[in-house]
C-alpha cells in the first residue's frame, strides 16, 4: 500500500502547489513563470544539495553519466511546468490543471506500450486486478472530462468577459496547457521507464532528486540572468512580495520526493492517479479562489474519487 500512500501524498501536496502557483501569477507581470521557477529551483536546488552531501553515496562521475541517463525525463518536466506557469497567466487555475494532467492518462499508455515492446508488459499485467484497471479507466476518464468540461465553461466565460485580459488570447491560450500535458507525458513516461525496477537504469529514489532538482537549479540560475538581462534590474526572490512562490515551491518538492517513491514502486498506476492532483486544484481553486464548481465538474471530481478508491481497496485486498 506505500506506493498508494505515497502518490496519494503527492497528489495533494501539488493540488496546493497549483493553488499557490495561481496565486503568483501576476497578469500584468510578464516574467511571473520565471520568477516562479526560480523559487521551484531554488527549492529544489537546497534539497539536492543536502542528499548529494549528506546522504548519497554517488561519485562525481557517477552524478556526470547519470545525469545524462536523467536528461529525457528532466528536462519534459521542467519545460512542463515552465510552459504551466506562463499559461497561469491567461487561464484560470480550474481550466489548466484538468487539461494539462491529461498527460497522466498519456504517460500510462506510453509506458505501458514500452513494456510490451520491451517484452516485459506480461510480469506488469500479471500484478494488475480487476480493480486496478477500473480504477485507472475512472481516473483517466475523470480527468479528461474534467478538461473537456472546463473547455466548454470557458468558451462561455469568453463570450461574457471579452474584455478580461485572460481571455484576449481566445483559444490560443489552451496551447500552454496542450504543450504542458506533452512535455509532461515524455517526462513522466521516462521517468517510469527509468525507476523501473525491472527493466530501469538502475537509478535509485534519491539519485533521481538529486539529479532533478539540480538540473532545475541550473534552469532557475539561467532565468535568473534572463530577467536580470530583459529588465536591467536583478530579481530578489526573498521579497516578502515572493511569500506565495515559496509556499507553492515547497508544496511542489514535498511532492516530488513522494511522488519518486511512488513511480519506483509502481509507475504504470501512480501516473494517471498523481495526475488527479487537478481534482485537488480545482476544488481549492472553488474554495479558496472563489470559483463556483458545476454539476459537470463535481461529476468528474467524483469520478476521479471512485477510480482512487478502488485502486485503494485492490492494494488492500492485495495485502491481505
Amino acid at each position: 500500500m506505500n506506493w498508494l500512500l505515497f502518490a496519494l501524498i503527492s497528489t495533494f501536496s501539488w493540488g496546493f502547489a497549483d493553488m499557490f502557483y495561481k496565486k503568483s501569477s501576476d497578469e500584468n507581470d510578464k516574467y511571473a513563470y520565471l520568477k516562479i521557477s526560480i523559487w521551484v529551483g531554488l527549492t529544489m536546488g537546497i534539497v539536492s544539495v543536502f542528499l548529494l552531501i549528506f546522504v548519497s553515496e554517488m561519485t562525481l562521475s557517477e552524478l556526470l553519466v547519470n545525469a545524462i541517463k536523467y536528461t529525457p525525463a528532466s528536462l519534459g518536466y521542467i519545460i512542463s511546468m515552465v510552459i504551466g506557469y506562463a499559461g497561469l497567466r491567461y487561464l484560470e487555475l480550474s481550466v489548466i490543471s484538468p487539461i494539462q494532467n491529461a498527460s497522466g492518462a498519456f504517460s500510462a499508455i506510453a509506458m505501458i506500450v514500452f513494456f510490451i515492446v520491451t517484452g516485459s508488459a506480461e510480469n506488469i499485467f500479471e500484478e494488475f486486478s480487476a480493480l486496478d484497471i477500473i480504477g485507472t479507466i475512472l481516473i483517466i476518464f475523470g480527468v479528461i472530462s474534467l478538461a473537456v468540461v472546463e473547455k466548454r465553461i470557458t468558451d462561455k466565460e469568453k463570450v461574457l468577459e471579452k474584455a478580461d485580459r485572460k481571455y484576449k488570447m481566445g483559444a490560443l491560450a489552451l496551447i500552454f496547457p496542450i504543450l504542458y500535458c506533452v512535455f509532461d507525458t515524455i517526462g513522466t513516461a521516462a521517468d517510469g521507464i527509468i525507476l523501473d525496477e525491472d527493466t530501469g537504469l538502475g537509478l535509485s529514489e534519491i539519485d533521481v532528486l538529486i539529479l532533478y532538482g539540480l538540473t532545475f537549479l541550473l534552469f532557475a540560475v539561467f532565468a535568473w540572468f534572463f530577467i536580470l538581462i530583459k529588465t536591467k534590474k536583478p530579481y530578489n526572490p526573498f521579497a516578502k512580495t515572493e511569500k506565495n512562490k515559496i509556499i507553492a515551491s515547497c508544496f511542489e518538492e514535498f511532492g516530488q520526493i513522494f511522488y519518486v517513491y511512488a513511480m519506483v514502486a509502481n509507475p504504470v498506476l501512480t501516473a494517471p492517479l498523481v495526475a488527479a492532483y487537478c481534482i485537488v486544484s480545482v476544488i481549492l481553486s472553488r474554495v479558496f479562489l472563489k470559483e463556483k464548481l458545476t454539476k459537470a465538474q463535481a461529476a468528474t471530481v467524483a469520478t476521479v474519487i471512485v477510480g482512487i478508491v478502488l485502486l485503494g481497496i485492490s492494494e488492500g485486498l492485495a495485502e491481505m
